[in-house]
């Protein structure tokens, strides 16, 4: 209350009482603010310190992280028994925030001929170890002047690890399959685990089905129109845009499109902290269950 230094500073002059009289203030309510001034100013000076080590989180996420993550990592990396609530009410007095989400451009087109494949999952997106189901998608990367490259990936339920990933410039079926083949490689085998996607035409086409056979994948497929059968694809890639184009309509060029996306990617699996894994990065939490390779495989 800036009441109370107005009293501090003219007191000698006109008197506690007199003061606080005309200010509308109660004498025990300024004795109390004048004895707690030390307190007050220690837990500023300590606000003041958390606010730079939360930009600084905050800088070292690309400016993506929001409250959950930044006080994750304070916890881990400094050992600080913060609250989320703290660290909110500094982030929203400082001005500093985590990127928002943008809208996505449709990529899911249906053939409506394709053979389907059962839901195995069935909205239970849990798993109870690494390596036994997964789900597929791709999304669009925009580029200047209308273009569109575009990602897929593989991620594993139980770490949230993703396992393959592939671009290109086009959405036919090898870029599906493409993204199937770098999972194998990066796990070493994917037999007898579930592979779920939605109805898009690359899912459901010949090519995919039988690359899955061959690999002895179990195929598994949402309803048709139902983004609640695939949440954690729809949130990889929502995260995706928001924390790459951080408000950007498009990329100017494919290359530059890449190159940020194989940096997040890497980041993704290594960094980033994820609320399911226990704000943990995926790659941790499965050195946590098991030690496994660290290195995501090339993209075709």
């Amino acid at each position: 209350m800036n009441r109370f230094p107005c009293v501090a500073d003219h007191q000698r002059r006109y008197g506690v009482k007199r003061l606080c009289s005309i200010l509308g203030v109660s004498r025990s309510s300024f004795c109390y603010w004048r004895r707690t001034a030390a307190d007050r100013a220690a837990r500023q000076a300590a606000d003041a310190q958390l606010a730079a080590r939360i930009r600084a989180v905050h800088r070292e996420s690309d400016g993506t992280y929001g409250v959950p993550r930044i006080t994750a990592e304070l916890r881990e990396t400094n050992g600080e028994a913060v609250s989320h609530k703290r660290v909110a009410r500094i982030m929203r007095e400082s001005g500093i925030e985590g990127v928002r989400l943008r809208r996505r451009h449709r990529t899911t087109v249906p053939d409506p001929a394709a053979a389907k494949a059962s839901d195995l999952i069935r909205r239970d997106f849990t798993a109870g170890r690494p390596n036994t189901k997964y789900v597929g998608d791709f999304t669009s990367l925009p580029i200047d002047g209308g273009k569109f490259c575009y990602l897929a990936t593989v991620i594993d339920l139980a770490s949230r690890r993703l396992a393959g990933r592939a671009i290109a410039g086009h959405m036919r079926a090898d870029l599906v399959t493409d993204a199937l083949a770098a999972a194998i490689r990066t796990r070493g085998s994917l037999a007898g685990s579930i592979m779920h996607t939605d109805h898009g035409a690359q899912y459901t086409s010949r090519a995919f089905a039988e690359a899955c056979r061959s690999a002895g994948v179990r195929r598994s497929m949402s309803p048709v129109g139902s983004s609640a059968d695939n949440p954690l694809a729809e949130s990889f890639n929502a995260a995706f845009k928001r924390e790459t184009l951080q408000g950007r309509k498009s990329w100017p060029n494919e290359r530059e499109a890449r190159l940020d996306a194989f940096g997040w990617l890497h980041r993704y699996n290594t960094r980033r902290r994820h609320s399911r894994p226990g704000q943990r990065s995926p790659i941790a939490f499965e050195d946590a269950f098991h030690p496994t390779p660290t290195t995501l495989a090339p993209a075709a």
